[in-house]
């Protein structure tokens, strides 16, 4: 029996255990014997392999053999344990190393100037280093970093209240790295909670120091303040920056306004409009005491038609925008006040090193048993995290679906296959053949230069 085979018939096992158990159903959760099986079976080794080649493993002259092997790849245990600095030579070291080991969780890293697995024999100065020579730019998005703008879950819970946060800061962001810098090979990951991830992987986005990295990152830099600050947006100048006024007046204002303001009811109480009166310049209280005793005489009557929030929004909208008071900076509240509830929060440490890891594509999530799916930007305001596939959906799916059926991929018979077709089609595809021109343009460059070179 071959090692393959035995894999197989493990896993099946595993399927037929539970499936004895549960009558053909299987339980919620997650454990190890689940992601067994997930990894047997469903994993996507080859599209990661791949992915993580950048086309060096082709017939091509100028391919980099060495490439994909100098990959850092860094697995967490089910018993807390953290092995750092893995790296493999092909796809199938990979997938054999994923199925012995069983990580609830894999981590992708940077790309080295020799093996990670073999660093301990090299320096850590000088010309023969041990250092991270490509990276994708990755930004990670949270939405516990939200938690002082969102009033219906609080720290790693997420709902469809305020999910559309995510939405928007995938929107904002994807939109910039577009047209603001030319990247064209952007992939949005599901983080399997309360997340998403975003890998961009164009040939001049690996290559960039940690200098460019953090210039990008501090780009897209707008809280200023910390927990304590009441004002985390304060713009100076005549007008916004215009990547910022595209933001506000594309997709900010109008979600702020049609969705968040209702949503998350962020004037419905004197606590929530108290810390939106705290955001406007108003060293008199002048204005912050009109509005205070609009909204206190609770003049909303029973038949009133616009909701509360509503109308206490244009309350504030007019008259910080009417011209009558005289305060430096107050125009530009109502812009402020804005991005502070809708702009996107990103973890800057991570996206300025190029030695952060972060989390593969297509893993488990141990909390929720989600699978870390792919976005789609272009319609990422329909993406349900509560519709993810989880393990044990995906595990019923397969048992359903005959446990020795021959198809020729398993993840064909279940909800994870329109995931692994969009990542296939719409970034690994184009991707790949960038990378191929890329490729063919610099070898084709160096093959002229030399021929010069020689030409008298």
């Amino acid at each position: 029996m071959t090692g393959d085979e035995a894999s197989k018939g493990s896993d099946d096992m595993v399927i037929d255990e539970y499936e004895q158990k549960q009558g053909n159903l299987v339980p919620d959760g997650f454990n190890s014997h689940y992601l067994k099986v997930y990894y047997g079976k469903l994993f996507p080794y080859a599209d990661i392999f791949k992915w993580m080649s950048y086309g060096n493993d082709g017939k091509h002259p100028a391919c980099n053999q060495s490439y994909f092997s100098r990959r850092e790849f860094s697995f967490t245990l089910d018993n807390e344990v953290y092995l750092r600095f893995q790296s493999f030579n092909s796809m199938s070291e990979l997938e054999n190393s994923v199925k012995e080991k069983c990580p609830v969780k894999i981590d992708i890293g940077p790309v080295y100037s020799v093996d990670p697995s073999k660093r301990h024999a090299y320096a850590q100065s000088g010309d023969n280093v041990f250092t991270p020579v490509e990276r994708e730019l990755i930004f990670d998005i949270d939405m516990s970093d939200y938690d002082d703008v969102r009033y219906c879950c609080s720290g790693a819970d997420v709902c469809l209240e305020c999910w559309p946060l995510m939405t928007i800061a995938i929107k904002v962001i994807d939109t910039s790295l577009r047209d603001d810098f030319g990247f064209s090979h952007i992939l949005w990951v599901y983080s399997g909670r309360r997340g998403v991830h975003c890998w961009v992987c164009d040939g001049k986005a690996r290559r960039l120091t940690n200098e460019q990295r953090a210039a990008i990152a501090d780009y897209f830099r707008v809280y200023k303040g910390n927990e304590n600050s009441h004002k985390k947006v304060s713009f100076t100048g005549l007008a916004l920056h215009p990547f910022l006024a595209r933001s506000y007046t594309e997709v900010l204002m109008d979600f702020f306004e049609r969705k968040l303001l209702l949503s998350q009811e962020i004037f419905s109480t004197e606590e929530r409009y108290e810390k939106i009166l705290d955001m406007i310049p108003d060293p008199d209280q002048s204005i912050t005491s009109e509005l205070r005793g609009k909204w206190q005489e609770k003049r909303r009557t029973a038949n009133s038609k616009d909701d509360i929030n509503v109308v206490r929004w244009e309350q504030l909208k007019n008259m910080l925008q009417s011209g009558k008071h005289k305060v430096q900076g107050l125009r530009r509240c109502v812009e402020e006040i804005v991005f502070s509830f809708t702009y996107p929060r990103l973890d800057m440490e991570v996206s300025k090193h190029m030695n952060h890891l972060l989390k593969a594509p297509f893993c488990v999530h141990p909390k929720t048993g989600r699978v870390c799916v792919p976005i789609d930007p272009d319609h990422c305001e329909e993406f349900d995290p509560t519709a993810v596939p989880t393990l044990s959906n995906l595990l019923e799916q397969l048992n359903i679906g005959g446990l020795r059926a021959e198809v020729d991929n398993e993840w064909d018979r279940t909800s994870l296959g329109k995931s692994i077709r969009f990542f296939r089609s719409s970034f690994l595809q184009p991707l790949l053949k960038s990378c191929k021109e890329e490729m063919e343009s610099s070898y084709n460059a160096k093959l002229q230069q030399s021929k010069n070179s020689f030409s008298w």
